[in-house]
């Protein structure tokens, strides 16, 4: 799941531009890999699936807070879907 959610990330346009102007400073890579850490463990401890509303909520305030970027282009609802779809196959397989 981990591997999945970085690729993800890797893919998002508008985390990929706040992280090549370094919108959250010279460390805006390591922001980056803390943001799928994040996402990753937050993902992992629940045996339940996360409504899409949170993964949006976590993905807007990190953006906000860590970039000082505010995307409004519907990518944010996009890959919080994504998300919520990678952590329910994961849930699938595990707890099956």
């Amino acid at each position: 799941m981990e591997e999945r959610i970085l690729r993800l990330l890797s893919r998002w346009n508008g985390l990929q531009l706040a992280v090549k102007n370094q919108w959250g400073g010279s460390d805006s890579l390591q922001k980056s890999h803390q943001l799928a850490s994040d996402l990753f463990s937050c993902l992992s401890k629940s045996n339940a699936p996360v409504p899409v509303e949170d993964l949006e909520t976590l993905l807007h305030e990190s953006l906000l807070l860590t970039f000082n970027t505010e995307i409004e282009d519907g990518s944010i609802e996009e890959v919080a879907e994504q998300l919520m779809v990678i952590h329910e196959e994961y849930l699938h397989r595990h707890l099956s």
